[in-house]
Protein backbone atom coordinates (compact mmCIF):
# COMPACT_ATOMS: atom_id res chain seq x y z
CA UNK A 1 0.00 0.00 0.00
CA UNK A 2 0.67 3.61 -0.42
CA UNK A 3 -0.90 5.81 1.98
CA UNK A 4 -0.32 9.17 -0.39
CA UNK A 5 -1.24 11.47 2.61
CA UNK A 6 0.41 12.20 5.72
CA UNK A 7 2.10 14.79 8.51
CA UNK A 8 5.46 14.83 10.67
CA UNK A 9 5.78 18.19 12.72
CA UNK A 10 7.17 19.30 16.06
CA UNK A 11 5.64 22.36 17.42
CA UNK A 12 8.30 22.95 19.89
CA UNK A 13 10.39 23.70 17.29
CA UNK A 14 8.33 25.59 14.35
CA UNK A 15 4.92 27.58 14.43
CA UNK A 16 1.75 25.86 12.62
CA UNK A 17 -0.57 29.10 12.48
CA UNK A 18 -3.53 26.31 11.31
CA UNK A 19 -2.88 24.38 14.57
CA UNK A 20 -4.49 26.99 16.85
CA UNK A 21 -7.69 26.93 19.15
CA UNK A 22 -8.33 23.87 21.59
CA UNK A 23 -10.02 21.48 19.18
CA UNK A 24 -6.23 20.70 17.88
CA UNK A 25 -4.49 20.20 21.43
CA UNK A 26 -5.05 16.70 20.70
CA UNK A 27 -2.31 16.64 17.64
CA UNK A 28 0.26 19.90 19.22
CA UNK A 29 2.80 17.75 20.05
CA UNK A 30 5.84 16.18 18.09
CA UNK A 31 4.74 13.18 15.51
CA UNK A 32 8.50 11.39 14.55
CA UNK A 33 9.61 9.13 11.57
CA UNK A 34 9.58 6.57 14.47
CA UNK A 35 5.87 7.61 14.99
CA UNK A 36 5.07 7.12 11.46
CA UNK A 37 6.79 3.59 11.15
CA UNK A 38 4.55 2.58 14.23
CA UNK A 39 1.54 3.18 12.66
CA UNK A 40 2.25 2.99 8.74
CA UNK A 41 4.18 -0.58 9.49
CA UNK A 42 5.23 -2.16 6.09
CA UNK A 43 3.55 1.16 3.61
CA UNK A 44 5.34 3.18 1.34
CA UNK A 45 4.49 7.07 1.88
CA UNK A 46 3.92 10.38 0.64
CA UNK A 47 4.46 13.12 3.29
CA UNK A 48 3.19 16.77 2.77
CA UNK A 49 3.84 20.14 3.58
CA UNK A 50 2.33 21.70 6.77
CA UNK A 51 3.50 24.74 6.47
CA UNK A 52 4.88 27.81 3.92
CA UNK A 53 8.53 27.18 4.76
CA UNK A 54 11.46 26.12 2.42
CA UNK A 55 13.02 24.88 5.80
CA UNK A 56 10.72 22.55 6.17
CA UNK A 57 10.50 21.04 2.58
CA UNK A 58 14.53 20.54 3.09
CA UNK A 59 14.13 18.77 6.55
CA UNK A 60 11.09 16.36 5.05
CA UNK A 61 13.94 15.81 1.99
CA UNK A 62 16.41 14.44 4.17
CA UNK A 63 13.97 12.81 6.73
CA UNK A 64 12.34 10.57 3.54
CA UNK A 65 16.15 9.87 2.69
CA UNK A 66 16.46 8.45 6.12
CA UNK A 67 13.70 6.48 6.30
CA UNK A 68 14.72 3.51 4.84
CA UNK A 69 11.82 3.39 1.81
CA UNK A 70 8.91 4.31 3.62
CA UNK A 71 8.73 7.87 2.38
CA UNK A 72 8.69 7.16 -1.33
CA UNK A 73 7.57 10.96 -1.95
CA UNK A 74 7.68 14.50 -0.73
CA UNK A 75 5.54 17.26 -1.55
CA UNK A 76 7.25 20.20 -0.19
CA UNK A 77 6.25 24.26 -0.15
CA UNK A 78 8.12 26.82 -2.53
CA UNK A 79 7.36 30.16 -3.12
CA UNK A 80 5.31 30.52 -6.32
CA UNK A 81 5.83 33.57 -7.04
CA UNK A 82 9.31 33.26 -7.02
CA UNK A 83 10.92 34.83 -10.16
CA UNK A 84 14.05 32.47 -9.72
CA UNK A 85 11.73 29.56 -9.11
CA UNK A 86 13.20 26.88 -11.43
CA UNK A 87 16.69 27.52 -9.49
CA UNK A 88 15.27 27.37 -6.18
CA UNK A 89 13.23 23.87 -7.48
CA UNK A 90 16.93 22.76 -8.61
CA UNK A 91 18.47 23.68 -5.62
CA UNK A 92 15.80 21.76 -3.67
CA UNK A 93 16.35 18.46 -6.16
CA UNK A 94 20.30 18.59 -5.20
CA UNK A 95 19.73 17.97 -1.74
CA UNK A 96 20.12 14.98 0.30
CA UNK A 97 16.85 13.09 -0.51
CA UNK A 98 16.01 15.77 -3.56
CA UNK A 99 15.28 12.58 -6.10
CA UNK A 100 12.24 12.21 -3.90
CA UNK A 101 10.54 15.48 -4.50
CA UNK A 102 7.25 14.54 -6.07
CA UNK A 103 5.64 17.90 -5.81
CA UNK A 104 4.39 20.80 -4.60
CA UNK A 105 1.62 22.17 -2.25
CA UNK A 106 0.52 25.80 -1.13
CA UNK A 107 -2.34 26.19 1.12
CA UNK A 108 -4.63 28.10 -1.03
CA UNK A 109 -7.57 27.81 0.95
CA UNK A 110 -5.97 30.33 3.63
CA UNK A 111 -5.84 32.58 0.23
CA UNK A 112 -8.57 35.11 0.89
CA UNK A 113 -8.74 35.60 -3.15
CA UNK A 114 -11.17 32.89 -4.96
CA UNK A 115 -9.18 33.53 -7.78
CA UNK A 116 -5.87 32.99 -6.06
CA UNK A 117 -4.55 30.28 -8.16
CA UNK A 118 -4.96 31.91 -11.43
CA UNK A 119 -3.13 35.20 -10.42
CA UNK A 120 -0.50 35.56 -13.36
CA UNK A 121 2.26 35.32 -10.71
CA UNK A 122 0.68 32.20 -9.28
CA UNK A 123 -0.19 30.90 -12.34
CA UNK A 124 3.57 31.45 -13.93
CA UNK A 125 4.98 29.57 -10.81
CA UNK A 126 2.32 26.34 -11.53
CA UNK A 127 3.10 26.88 -15.16
CA UNK A 128 7.03 26.51 -13.91
CA UNK A 129 6.48 23.10 -11.61
CA UNK A 130 4.70 21.71 -14.44
CA UNK A 131 7.34 22.16 -17.06
CA UNK A 132 9.78 20.95 -13.86
CA UNK A 133 7.33 17.55 -13.41
CA UNK A 134 6.28 18.10 -10.57
CA UNK A 135 3.01 17.37 -9.65
CA UNK A 136 0.66 19.90 -7.65
CA UNK A 137 -1.84 19.45 -4.44
CA UNK A 138 -4.86 21.31 -5.32
CA UNK A 139 -5.64 21.99 -0.62
CA UNK A 140 -8.76 24.65 -1.91
CA UNK A 141 -11.99 26.02 -0.45
CA UNK A 142 -15.17 25.80 -2.43
CA UNK A 143 -14.85 29.20 -3.17
CA UNK A 144 -11.88 28.38 -5.29
CA UNK A 145 -12.97 24.90 -6.74
CA UNK A 146 -13.54 27.34 -9.78
CA UNK A 147 -9.96 28.12 -10.18
CA UNK A 148 -8.68 24.90 -10.23
CA UNK A 149 -10.50 24.13 -12.62
CA UNK A 150 -9.50 27.04 -14.73
CA UNK A 151 -5.61 25.45 -13.83
CA UNK A 152 -6.52 22.47 -14.73
CA UNK A 153 -7.85 23.62 -18.35
CA UNK A 154 -5.13 26.24 -18.57
CA UNK A 155 -2.35 23.50 -17.82
CA UNK A 156 -3.89 20.55 -19.50
CA UNK A 157 0.22 19.51 -19.53
CA UNK A 158 0.26 19.70 -15.45
CA UNK A 159 -0.67 17.09 -12.86
CA UNK A 160 -2.92 17.83 -10.37
CA UNK A 161 -4.08 16.10 -7.30
CA UNK A 162 -7.02 17.09 -5.07
CA UNK A 163 -6.56 17.23 -2.01
CA UNK A 164 -8.96 15.76 0.89
CA UNK A 165 -11.75 15.18 -1.53
CA UNK A 166 -12.22 19.12 -1.85
CA UNK A 167 -13.12 18.79 1.78
CA UNK A 168 -16.94 18.04 1.28
CA UNK A 169 -18.79 19.04 4.47
CA UNK A 170 -19.58 15.79 5.88
CA UNK A 171 -20.93 16.31 9.27
CA UNK A 172 -23.29 18.99 7.67
CA UNK A 173 -24.79 16.91 4.84
CA UNK A 174 -23.28 19.54 2.28
CA UNK A 175 -23.17 16.27 -0.62
CA UNK A 176 -25.12 18.47 -2.69
CA UNK A 177 -23.48 21.73 -2.91
CA UNK A 178 -20.07 19.87 -2.80
CA UNK A 179 -20.59 17.24 -5.75
CA UNK A 180 -21.03 19.19 -8.66
CA UNK A 181 -17.96 20.68 -7.92
CA UNK A 182 -16.17 17.67 -8.02
CA UNK A 183 -17.96 16.01 -11.32
CA UNK A 184 -15.91 19.38 -12.88
CA UNK A 185 -13.04 18.62 -12.41
CA UNK A 186 -12.88 15.13 -12.60
CA UNK A 187 -13.94 16.19 -16.55
CA UNK A 188 -10.47 17.21 -16.75
CA UNK A 189 -8.09 13.79 -17.26
CA UNK A 190 -4.98 15.71 -15.53
CA UNK A 191 -7.01 15.73 -12.35
CA UNK A 192 -6.42 13.30 -9.16
CA UNK A 193 -8.48 12.92 -6.05
CA UNK A 194 -6.88 12.12 -2.73
CA UNK A 195 -9.84 9.71 -0.72
CA UNK A 196 -8.53 11.18 2.12
CA UNK A 197 -9.52 13.56 5.36
CA UNK A 198 -13.21 12.71 5.40
CA UNK A 199 -13.09 11.40 8.87
CA UNK A 200 -12.27 15.13 10.06
CA UNK A 201 -15.11 16.79 7.84
CA UNK A 202 -17.71 14.27 9.26
CA UNK A 203 -18.99 14.27 12.97
CA UNK A 204 -15.49 13.66 14.50
CA UNK A 205 -17.08 11.92 17.74
CA UNK A 206 -19.81 10.59 15.92
CA UNK A 207 -18.88 9.75 12.66
CA UNK A 208 -19.80 6.34 11.10
CA UNK A 209 -18.45 4.32 8.18
CA UNK A 210 -21.94 4.85 6.16
CA UNK A 211 -21.45 8.92 6.94
CA UNK A 212 -18.70 8.98 4.25
CA UNK A 213 -19.94 6.26 1.77
CA UNK A 214 -21.84 8.60 -0.42
CA UNK A 215 -19.06 11.17 -0.72
CA UNK A 216 -16.18 8.32 -1.62
CA UNK A 217 -18.98 6.55 -4.04
CA UNK A 218 -19.06 10.07 -5.62
CA UNK A 219 -15.21 10.64 -6.31
CA UNK A 220 -14.67 7.25 -7.20
CA UNK A 221 -17.37 6.89 -9.79
CA UNK A 222 -16.33 10.87 -11.27
CA UNK A 223 -13.20 10.06 -11.24
CA UNK A 224 -12.78 6.25 -11.76
CA UNK A 225 -10.40 4.54 -9.56
CA UNK A 226 -7.54 4.95 -11.62
CA UNK A 227 -7.05 8.36 -10.66
CA UNK A 228 -8.44 7.93 -6.97
CA UNK A 229 -5.43 6.96 -4.27
CA UNK A 230 -6.21 6.59 -0.58
CA UNK A 231 -4.43 8.98 2.05
CA UNK A 232 -4.96 8.54 5.86
CA UNK A 233 -4.38 12.63 6.50
CA UNK A 234 -2.38 11.06 9.78
CA UNK A 235 -2.02 12.26 12.14
CA UNK A 236 -4.54 14.93 11.44
CA UNK A 237 -6.81 12.22 11.33
CA UNK A 238 -6.39 11.26 14.98
CA UNK A 239 -8.78 13.67 15.53
CA UNK A 240 -11.61 11.60 14.68
CA UNK A 241 -9.71 7.96 14.16
CA UNK A 242 -6.95 5.87 14.90
CA UNK A 243 -4.65 5.33 11.57
CA UNK A 244 -6.12 1.66 11.53
CA UNK A 245 -9.60 2.67 11.55
CA UNK A 246 -8.91 4.71 8.76
CA UNK A 247 -7.26 2.00 6.67
CA UNK A 248 -10.20 -0.44 7.59
CA UNK A 249 -12.86 2.53 6.40
CA UNK A 250 -11.05 3.36 3.31
CA UNK A 251 -10.87 -0.12 2.49
CA UNK A 252 -14.91 -0.78 3.14
CA UNK A 253 -15.49 2.24 0.88
CA UNK A 254 -13.56 0.17 -1.61
CA UNK A 255 -14.56 -2.72 -1.45
CA UNK A 256 -16.90 -2.75 -4.21
CA UNK A 257 -14.46 -2.75 -6.79
CA UNK A 258 -12.28 -5.20 -8.52
CA UNK A 259 -8.92 -6.24 -7.12
CA UNK A 260 -6.82 -4.27 -9.73
CA UNK A 261 -9.39 -1.11 -9.14
CA UNK A 262 -8.16 -1.09 -5.63
CA UNK A 263 -4.44 -2.18 -6.53
CA UNK A 264 -5.12 1.61 -8.16
CA UNK A 265 -6.48 3.47 -4.87
CA UNK A 266 -4.19 1.77 -2.92
CA UNK A 267 -0.89 2.16 -4.80
CA UNK A 268 -0.72 2.58 -8.82
CA UNK A 269 -2.60 6.14 -8.79
CA UNK A 270 -0.05 7.71 -6.43
CA UNK A 271 2.69 6.18 -8.04
CA UNK A 272 1.50 7.49 -11.70
CA UNK A 273 0.47 10.92 -9.84
CA UNK A 274 3.82 11.30 -8.26
CA UNK A 275 5.99 9.19 -10.23
CA UNK A 276 7.29 7.45 -7.71
CA UNK A 277 9.82 5.25 -8.29
CA UNK A 278 10.45 1.51 -6.89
Amino acid sequence: MIDAHHHLWDPTRRDYPWMAGEALDPIRHPYTLADLRGVAGGSATVLVQTVSSVAETEEFLATAAASDGLIVGVVGWVNLIAPDLADRLAELRGLPGGELLAGIRHQAENEPEPGWLVRPDVFRGLKALAAAGLTYDLLVNPAQYGSAVEVADRLPDARLVLDHAGKPPVATGGYDAWAPAITELSRRPNVFCKLSGLVTEADRAGWKPADLAPYASHVLTSFGPDRVMFGSDWPVCELAATYEQVVETAQTLTAHLSDPERADVFAGTARRAYRLSG
